[in-house]
């Protein structure tokens, strides 16, 4: 049974604004899924559709095999949200925050415990929240969601606020969580992140879900070439490095050498011409990064003619 599938999720802002069109999406169940998208592209309203903060204009989704319009308040139970922006109340206490959690879901979790899960000590715990800053109330925010075990995470944009050092300790707990056979649902515009922790990444752009799959299929399907850098001790002047079979591109800058190969094993060749012809001080062999399929399919707010028809992409 999918954790999150939607069958057709449309939702309209009167005539003018389809802020989701069509959604068909399926997150299975003990995956890390990543939902990425510019601003405006459909993401937040999905997440307020699956938890029924918004009803939807046409289509349906069940999130854990309920109803998410007609079981919410069960779905609730079993689900643990950290929403984009969360707040607190400022006279509270994190502690007081988390008992609240806990005392509404039944269950026996030790605020401590939480507390220091998410890097807040018990001292922390004892100050309002009022007086936190951006990333401890997020910490905190964490913290809430984990309570009871959630069997779901929905997390909408977790590292806002983050140092680097909380954005880390904050994938080793959604991994930790995926081990544990929690589904993780997040959307980022952090792509390092969705890059780290992923198994499967959707694409929205636009209110439509542009593509679906792992970053190996993805980067396959688009065919966006193998790049490779060489910093020399000078560029000659006829270099030929474009007549090697498999070399796309050739660019050049000082001493830097850029070339994109059309497939990995090439950058072998391309180190052999260039080492022959002068002294290689460095190379930086890249693979397609996740910003450039990310940009790809949502450049301009339109699929490049490199791009494929919207589909899931699988490995």
């Amino acid at each position: 049974m999918p954790a999150i599938e939607t069958t057709s999720l449309t939702k309209r802002y009167g005539e003018s604004v389809l802020a989701v069109d069509s959604l068909d999406l399926t997150v299975e169940d003990g995956e890390v899924f990543g939902f990425l998208g510019p601003n405006g592209a459909g993401k937040s309203t999905t997440i307020n559709m699956l938890l029924d903060f918004v009803r939807p204009t046409e289509g349906s989704a069940t999130v854990l095999g309920l109803d998410a319009q007609d079981d919410a308040d069960e779905i609730r139970h079993r689900i643990g949200v950290l929403p984009e922006g969360a707040s607190v109340y400022d006279r509270l206490t994190a502690r007081e925050h988390l008992e609240w959690v806990i005392d509404t879901k039944g269950t026996d979790d030790d605020p401590d415990a939480l507390l220091e899960r998410v890097g807040l000590s018990t001292v922390d715990g004892d100050r309002p929240a009022g007086d936190y800053s951006k990333g401890m109330t997020q910490r905190l925010g964490f913290g809430m969601a984990l309570v009871g075990d959630p069997d779901l995470l929905l997390l909408d944009e977790p590292s806002s606020g983050l140092d680097p050092a909380g954005m880390q300790e904050m994938r080793e707990i959604i991994r930790e969580e995926a081990e544990s056979g929690t589904t993780v649902f997040f959307s980022s515009h952090i792509l390092g992140e969705v890059e780290a922790v992923c198994d499967r990444i959707g694409i929205m752009n636009e209110g439509r879900l542009v593509a679906t799959g792992t970053l190996d299929a993805l980067q396959g399907e688009l065919d966006l070439g193998a790049p490779i850098t060489l910093e020399v001790d000078r560029v000659p002047d006829e270099l030929g490095l474009e007549s090697l079979e498999g070399v796309r591109s050739v660019t050049t800058e000082g001493t830097t050498i850029m070339a994109t190969c059309a497939e990995p094993s090439v950058k072998v060749d391309v180190v052999r011409h260039v080492a022959g012809a002068t002294t290689v001080q460095d190379i930086v062999s890249e693979d397609v990064s996740l910003e450039q399929l990310f940009n790809t399919y949502t450049n301009s707010g339109e699929q490049t003619a490199n791009a494929p028809e919207p589909q899931e992409v699988s490995a």
